[in-house]
This record gives structure tokens, C-alpha cells and sequence, in this order.
């Protein structure tokens, strides 16, 4: 069994600092959180925030406010990589759809467009079975 010396084991080098003009913003709005992704025009994700991260706990997570600094979050981080330009893609029926949108055009961020890509179903959920007395 041969001996491995300390120097000849390669350490990984560090990913370089991703660069992009341009990307994608998906905001997933729930009733009860609200989570932003950035991501490049490939989708590959670059950056994310959501309340949890930025400090709020509890209900307070599930408010336009906590939307509101979870995307301001997330565009400051897509920003320092070079982000000038994204497409928004919401999701979701929570509060925070409004707030997150308002919150990157007061980024400075320039909008390509907006998207509403939540999910409809198409025949909705099984209804409860008939309750007996």
C-alpha cells in the first residue's frame, strides 16, 4: 500500500464568483412563507432568501413585510454577482406576491417581465367523504 505524502493530495479550488447580467426571479408566495430563488437564464439557482433567513420567526413569517426583506435579501446578493436585468416568476396565493414585486423594482433591478406561473388544478382535491350522525 503505497503512501500518500501531505503534499500530493490536491485540495479543491474554490468556484469563482459566478458573474450574470441577466436572470431569473421565482418567488413562491404561500400563506404561511415566502421564499425567493435567483437564478440564471438556464435555471440554475444563484442566490435565495427567504423570512427565516433574514431573522423573522413564527407568524410574522407569513406577512408582506417578511416578503418584503426576504426578496430585498436575494436581489442584494443577485446584485453583487452583476444582476442587472431579470424576469419575475410568481407563484403562490400568499401575501407576499405584491410586496416581493414592489420590493425588486425599489432594488433598481429592471424587470423583463412578470410572470404568474402558480399551478391550477384541474379538478381540485378529493371532497371529504359524507359525514354520518
Amino acid at each position: 500500500m503505497a503512501q500518500q505524502s501531505k503534499g500530493s493530495r490536491q485540495s479543491k479550488s474554490r468556484s469563482k464568483k459566478k458573474k450574470l447580467s441577466s436572470g431569473q426571479i421565482h418567488v413562491r408566495a404561500t400563506f404561511n412563507n415566502t421564499i425567493v430563488t435567483v437564478t440564471d437564464n438556464q435555471g440554475n439557482t444563484v442566490c435565495w432568501s427567504s423570512p427565516g433567513t433574514v431573522g423573522l420567526k413564527g407568524s410574522r413569517r407569513s406577512t408582506s413585510f417578511a416578503a418584503r426583506l426576504a426578496t430585498e435579501d436575494a436581489v442584494k446578493k443577485a446584485m453583487g454577482m452583476g444582476l442587472r436585468e431579470a424576469d419575475a416568476l410568481i407563484r403562490g396565493p400568499g401575501p407576499g406576491r405584491e410586496a416581493s414585486l414592489r420590493a425588486i423594482e425599489s432594488m433598481g433591478l429592471k424587470l423583463k417581465s412578470i410572470t404568474d406561473v402558480t399551478s391550477v388544478p384541474h379538478n381540485g382535491c378529493r371532497p371529504p367523504k359524507k359525514r354520518r350522525v
